[in-house]
């Protein structure tokens, strides 16, 4: 879910798509044990060199990094701070963050994608408060996360999943954009001939998965926990909502490519900009990816929400991204780094993935600094589509780590089980009726639920 190297988009994937480990929020229960041990570490009383920001950056995009390494340079030229720009992939964030306060040279500033890592450190009085500098501005739903009334990130994307769809076929073949289950799939069958298939939805155990695939789910109303986060996926009401989305995923599978145990994001990408599928869940940076790797097939794609079963609702899967500044030394001149930043920078650093970094903040929306974009200009109604995600109250923005009332380690636990993949897979690939893999699933959710 990261923008990539610009230029290379399409070989990074491909590059991810053969990691053994791709996931971004994998390893949560090893994360809380291994968390709670570096966190008694502790940072050191002096830093060796006080007028140094460290900053441990998750976005690996050549545009990305030097928007921080311009801003960086900028900033030691006017104040005489130097601001070291550390560079990791995203999966390695919170690890590197861990690794660095154990070994007594934390980070002061550092790029989190899981609000259940933000609560550990937050926890741990590893993280500074922003509250100040996040109340400034008005936000989208979903992406602050307080933790004891307390702002500890300052999210700067939206990471929402939705679908693309070719325009052209459809017009080809006399559809129309789905808004229930059936059409959808009936659209995936007539476009499914040649080699060319309907869809590309990951089914694997990871969070390509988690991500890409159940945004169904989401927009037929299934919750996963109460606001007391007791699981309710096999309760009464959920339990049938449960099974139908996992038998509308077996009468969808016929239409997707071989070989989508293995997909990860890099995987749909590919298979779009190809030609090879016709619909593709991602977020704004698959345009990005087109008007890169395929500009013949931006002007053909279209976009759409999630449908539900009935024509009722629709939905999107979370996303987001952020900074924190943790408990060092540094902290006070971290936060005027941060707040400096935001104020002189922040625009900038969205326009190095312009689609793909959607605004939390609503006041960049009408900021004609972030609309003087080329790609923002030249991609208006997808910039409206993607903000109306934030204002209509009948779009449900959800996912499995953000399930419950408040930001909380159990949902977490909940993802990094991937419980619902392995339903998926037993009912597309095993034959198995989908009430009992729901009871396996459910199982599964709460033999980790405990021991949050």
């Amino acid at each position: 879910m990261k923008q990539d190297d610009n230029n290379d988009l399409l070989t990074q994937d491909a590059r991810l798509a053969q990691m053994p480990a791709p996931v971004r929020r994998r390893d949560v229960l090893k994360s809380v044990a291994a968390g709670l041990t570096l966190m008694s570490v502790g940072s050191p009383a002096v830093f060796a060199q006080p007028k140094t920001i460290r900053f441990l950056n998750a976005e690996p995009g050549r545009d990305s990094v030097r928007a921080l390494r311009v801003a960086a340079a900028e900033y030691e030229k006017k104040f005489g701070v130097k601001v070291v720009i550390d560079t990791v992939p995203p999966d390695d964030a919170y690890n590197k963050l861990q690794s660095s306060i154990a070994a007594g040279a934390p980070y002061d500033v550092g790029t989190l994608a899981f609000a259940g890592h933000v609560l550990l450190l937050a926890q741990a009085g590893k993280l500074v408060p922003l509250t100040k500098l996040v109340k400034k501005n008005t936000w989208g739903p979903n992406i602050l996360f307080p933790v004891n009334g307390e702002n500890y990130w300052y999210p700067y994307d939206y990471n929402f999943c939705w679908m693309y769809y070719r325009k052209d076929l459809y017009q080809q073949k006399g559809l129309k954009v789905p808004t229930t289950w059936d059409q959808m799939a009936e659209n995936c069958k007539a476009l499914t001939e040649g080699g060319k298939f309907g869809v590309g939805h990951p089914v694997g155990g990871n969070a390509a998965t988690q991500w890409m695939s159940i945004g169904y789910m989401w927009a037929d109303g299934v919750r996963l926990l109460d606001n007391n986060f007791k699981l309710i996926a096999d309760n009464a009401e959920m339990k049938p909502k449960m099974i139908a989305y996992l038998d509308f995923m077996k009468k969808m599978s016929p239409s997707m490519p071989p070989g989508m145990t293995q997909a990860l994001f890099g995987t749909v990408l590919g298979q779009y900009s190809g030609g090879q599928i016709a619909h593709a869940p991602y977020a704004g940076r698959l345009i990005e990816v087109l008007e890169d790797k395929a500009p013949d097939l931006v002007a053909k794609t279209g976009f759409f929400m999630y449908p539900d079963s009935a024509g009722k609702g629709s939905a999107v899967n979370h996303g987001y991204d952020g900074w924190v500044v943790l408990n060092t030394p540094m902290q006070d001149e971290s936060l005027k780094f941060m707040e400096w930043f935001i104020e002189n920078h922040y625009i900038n650093f969205l326009h190095s993935a312009p689609l793909h970094f959607q605004p939390p903040r609503m006041d960049v929306y009408d900021d004609i600094r972030w609309r003087a974009h080329p790609m923002v200009e030249k991609h208006a109604d997808l910039v409206a589509f993607m903000k109306s995600m934030l204002t209509r109250k009948d779009i449900a923005i959800r996912s499995i780590d953000t399930e419950g009332p408040t930001v909380d380690l159990r949902p977490g636990k909940m993802f990094e089980s991937f419980a619902i993949c392995d339903a998926i897979q037993n009912v597309l690939y095993k034959g198995m009726p989908s009430a009992e893999a729901v009871d396996l699933m459910s199982a599964k959710y709460r033999a980790v639920l405990p021991a949050a």
